[in-house]
């Protein structure tokens, strides 16, 4: 899906180009997507989500549902080229047999062949006029997914690389890795899916900027209540701390948000070391019409590895992607869809991922703030 972003930001720039038609009437800004990273590689870690795009008054709560979906292909350049010398002799479930050449090959290696989906659930409840507390809880299921025949016809159609697909069979689940660090391989579902850790936070948004700034801060913990559980949580406490800047205008608003998160490491399927990880997101929305909005914005975070569990450079590397979305409010309720795209490491990051999000606030809520 090497293209994409081209096709995202000539999306994006076509639609910020447009005129914002009848959006003096009573249009908000809503601030960034709340979508999360779902790479595999750190997926467990606390990822503070940009701030919540309601406001509510004191007193009164919201509820906010995001359902996140993303295909990885992820693999170092030894299988590929081993899966891509495959292709001729037509699909196969991986077995013994080819994980056994994989761990064969030389130096470190590694597949990641999935589809994700991800639920949260955010309560967010008003203490005052400037605190906020919320709490965020999760799910997610590891599944073969449907994506494959498509990614496989796009990459087609536009004469790219195959990167191996067309050697496995479409749409299983295949963790395998070979590190320096770790061995792990799970070829079929490595679990049903359950429930993450939840997250507890507070945002705090009385700090006083000149003319159209704000500014808010929050704090939030990952809390491990069920212990250590394949792939679905760390057994370890995170933390983490996040500053949100924002300029609105009368139908766009510039955003910036930067966090750094205390990820207390991982044990599991790959290891991890303790470690700061900073994330910094920028983004960009526009009002279309009175009750629709686009957003435009990019992701960068650390990697989660050092040269102490990896020397493979694309998962040393960071993390680039790129989320073009549209939101649509309705009385209480506002509506989002999101697509998010890879950049630059493409083994990295996910190929390409979806989000739908539904927010529930009171009808008496004010314009939107951080």
């Amino acid at each position: 899906m090497k293209k994409l972003p081209a096709t995202l930001l000539t999306l994006a720039g076509l639609a910020c180009g447009m005129p914002a038609a009848h959006a003096e009437d009573d249009g908000q800004l809503y601030g960034l997507l709340r979508s999360r990273d779902l790479t595999p590689f750190g997926f467990l870690r606390l990822d503070m989500r940009p701030a919540h795009a309601v406001s509510i008054e004191p007193g009164a709560f919201a509820i906010e549902t995001e359902v996140a979906y993303q295909n990885t292909w992820a693999l170092s350049p030894n299988v590929e080229e081993y899966l891509t010398n495959l292709e001729s002799r037509g699909r196969r479930d991986l077995g013994a047999a080819e994980l056994q050449a994989i761990r064969d090959l030389p130096g470190e290696n590694y597949l990641i062949d999935l589809e994700l989906a991800l639920l949260d659930v955010t309560f967010h409840y008003k203490i005052s006029n400037v605190w906020t507390a919320y709490l965020i809880a999760s799910g997610v299921s590891y599944q073969g997914g449907f994506l494959d025949s498509t990614i496989e016809g796009f990459h087609d159609s536009f004469g790219f690389s195959s990167f191996g697909r067309p050697a496995v069979t479409r749409n299983q689940v295949n963790l395998i890795y070979d590190l320096k660090s770790s061995q792990y391989a799970s070829l079929g579902n490595p679990t049903d899916g359950g429930l993450l850790d939840p997250t507890i936070g507070v945002r705090y948004t009385g700090w006083t900027l000149p003319g159209k700034w704000h500014l808010a801060t929050e704090v939030a913990v990952k809390v491990p209540v069920a212990g250590r559980r394949e792939l679905l949580s760390t057994g370890r406490t995170d933390y983490g701390m996040q500053v949100s800047l924002q300029r609105k205008g009368q139908h766009h608003a510039f955003y910036v948000d930067a966090a750094a998160v205390y990820y207390d490491g991982a044990s599991q399927v790959s290891e991890q070391d303790a470690q700061l990880i900073p994330t910094l997101i920028v983004g960009y929305e526009r009002m279309l019409t009175s009750r629709t909005n686009v957003n435009l914005q990019g992701y960068i975070s650390k990697s989660v590895y050092s040269h102490d569990e990896t020397d493979l450079e694309e998962l040393l590397g960071e993390k680039y992607q790129l989320s073009l979305g549209v939101r649509h409010r309705r009385n209480n309720v506002l509506v989002t869809f999101g697509i998010t795209e890879n950049l630059q490491n493409i083994n990295n990051t996910p190929d390409i991922g979806f989000q739908l999000g539904v927010a529930w606030v009171p009808l008496s809520s004010r314009p939107p703030a951080l």
